[in-house]
């Protein structure tokens, strides 16, 4: 990785010396943060603790296997993303543009309606009525072309008050929706922004959900190898902000006068006590390694009654993501699930794959605490990133639980930085 600790671009003096700003957390929000300070000329210095960037957005490759630091999927649509990202360096895989969710009478399939095609010209929701088809198209229809100033601004409720609103029935949203957006929001009462699920809603329909050939981690790598080599350090823990600057939990002292505090949400707010911020989503990721696929696509499943929030067949995404031909299969759950929670979601994962899950193989399981922050309405979108003269904070926690909204919160300290010290040098 580069940046280690010990690079410089003063061979033979303070490499740390007349820094602008110091921003501690090299997650996807402060690599955008420093990306755009350093394109306005700023001498900036990134300080991660673990040793390599991406925060949640990590792969760790573990007997052979590539395996995310929990589930997760990648969406082309969002703006900020088109901005900063080369998504043909990438190498995305995509997912189906659909779900199978599992219910007691088998499998029901739910496709994109733009994109229905490729499933034999299935309709949109399998076993659905007219009625549901219609208020499903036009709502889809709404997010996908309204501008997003509109959806924006629109007044806010819960995400289950919007679809009642929508006019989908409450079989289709119990039966369908709200196992898939379980797994979307990482809560199963739909208490989530409704202003967040159109946005969320818009993005899956005018994108493509996929992941990276090299797993999630390839994102944010990305995005530090175009940062200078001298400004990127690993493994160096903030220990606290001082007057003069901030503490390194090895000793000593970087001085700084303008700080940026772009960890995730429980280490924001110890390093800057008094700092409001949300509750935290906590979610437990399951991987088996199989003989066979128990599913030969690359389909997200879902499971009407909830025993779990999702699971699909990683290697159906891209066989790269097992070395020795095995089928990797990645299930993920609310919470830390203990032993018994853990069989029961291997049963539903039998039913749900018409498998016999006992030759099931567990080689991974990650428990992601702050893996989302709450969105309750009414939600700010974005919330401003001044939390003290000279001291910022970002991440998604500011802005919405996604990649969108940490690298856009990540911009907007940017801005707010590069506004308060031109007008402080007048």
């Amino acid at each position: 990785m580069r940046g280690t600790v010990g690079e410089g671009t003063n061979p033979g003096g303070d490499p740390d010396a007349d820094l602008d700003v110091v921003i501690v957390g090299a997650g996807a929000s402060g690599l955008a943060c420093a990306a755009d300070l350093l394109a306005a000329g700023l001498r900036v210095r990134l300080l991660e603790a673990e040793d390599v960037v991406g925060g949640r957005m990590r792969t760790d490759r573990i007997g052979g296997f590539t395996l995310d630091r929990g589930f997760q999927v990648f969406n082309t649509s969002y703006p900020q993303v088109k901005r900063r990202l080369d998504l043909k360096a990438l190498r995305l895989r995509p997912f189906t543009a659909g779900m199978l969710v599992h219910t007691s009478d088998g499998p029901r399939r739910f496709t994109d309606p733009s994109r229905r095609r490729g499933h034999g010209g299935l309709l949109p929701v399998e076993g659905a009525s007219a009625r549901d088809l219609t208020a499903l198209g036009l709502l889809s229809a709404r997010d996908m072309l309204a501008p997003t100033a509109w959806l924006r601004r629109r007044p806010d409720a819960t995400t289950a008050t919007a679809l009642a609103d929508a006019g989908l029935s409450a079989e289709l949203v119990e039966s369908v929706l709200r196992p898939f957006l379980s797994g979307v929001f990482l809560e199963d009462d739909l208490e989530t922004s409704a202003r967040f699920f159109h946005l969320v809603w818009r993005s899956m329909l005018r994108g493509t959900l996929c992941l990276p050939a090299g797993g999630i981690g390839a994102i944010p790598a990305q995005l530090a190898a175009r940062l200078p080599n001298s400004v990127l350090r690993t493994g160096v823990r903030v220990a606290s902000l001082t007057p003069d600057g901030v503490a390194l939990a090895e000793g000593g002292e970087l001085p700084v006068r303008t700080v940026v505090v772009a960890t995730g949400q429980g280490a924001a707010a110890a390093l800057l006590p008094g700092l409001d911020v949300p509750r935290g989503r906590t979610v437990t990721t399951l991987y088996h390694a199989v003989t066979r696929s128990p599913l030969a696509e690359p389909t997200l499943v879902v499971d009407e009654r909830r025993r779990f929030l999702n699971s699909c067949v990683l290697t159906e995404v891209h066989p790269g993501f097992a070395d020795d031909g095995r089928a990797l299969v990645s299930t993920s759950v609310l919470g830390s699930p203990g032993p018994d929670e853990v069989a029961e979601v291997e049963t539903a994962l039998g039913e749900a794959y018409g498998a016999d899950v006992s030759t099931w193989e567990p080689v991974h399981r990650v428990t992601v605490r702050d893996a989302l922050p709450a969105m309750p309405p009414p939600l700010a979108l974005s919330r401003g990133t001044r939390f003290a003269p000279g001291r910022y904070v970002c991440g998604d926690h500011r802005a919405t639980g996604s990649l969108q909204g940490a690298l856009a919160s990540g911009a907007r300290a940017a801005r707010e930085v590069l506004a308060d010290l031109g007008a402080g040098t007048g």
